[in-house]
């Protein structure tokens, strides 16, 4: 009877140490679920950090569009008046003060962000640039060949197209 026993001791330890080892296999494969289930909400954690942090920094860029588009105006008033300036204030203070207010303006709007399109020269891209008349002058057809209105850009962005004349 004593080796019915013994016999019978190990078969049930072996089918206890089957039961224990399959229950750990499943217990990792929890854990292994787990596991990567926490790494992808990190990353979509770190990603969604991410993407705010860029859509703050574009908000950022771009709050004062509207202030910006506002003043373009203005830009063009002094253009327009330096063009059509009266005799005998070219050398005037009163002109330099105008200048100096005009600068100050230009100089407040790049360190917003805003550049003026350069066209002189530059081959007509719809993209950048308004046609607003085709004349004939010397050059390639299909470059600019004056600017009406300046065109700026925000932070890269078309703030408003160039208005220019293009050659034939």
């Amino acid at each position: 009877m004593e080796d019915k026993k013994s016999n019978a001791a190990p078969h049930k330890d072996e089918s206890d140490v089957l039961a224990l080892n399959q229950t750990i296999q499943q217990w990792e494969k929890t854990a292994e679920e787990y596991l990567n289930g926490w790494k992808r909400a990190t990353a979509d954690y770190q990603n969604l950090q991410k993407e705010t942090g860029k859509a703050r920094e574009e908000f950022s860029q771009f709050a004062t569009e509207g202030l910006i588009r506002e003043l373009l105006p203005l830009v063009d008033y002094f253009d327009f008046a330096f063009r059509s300036l009266p005799e005998g204030l070219e050398k005037s203070e009163w002109l330099t003060g105008i200048q100096h207010i005009y600068k100050e303006l230009m100089q407040v709007l790049e360190r917003h962000g805003v550049k003026i399109m350069k066209t002189a020269g530059e081959a007509f891209d719809p993209q950048f640039h308004e046609a607003i008349e085709e004349v004939e002058a010397e050059g390639e057809s299909g470059s600019i060949a004056e600017e009406v209105q300046k065109g700026f850009l925000l932070h890269g962005k078309i703030l408003r197209p160039a208005r220019v004349k293009i050659i034939q």
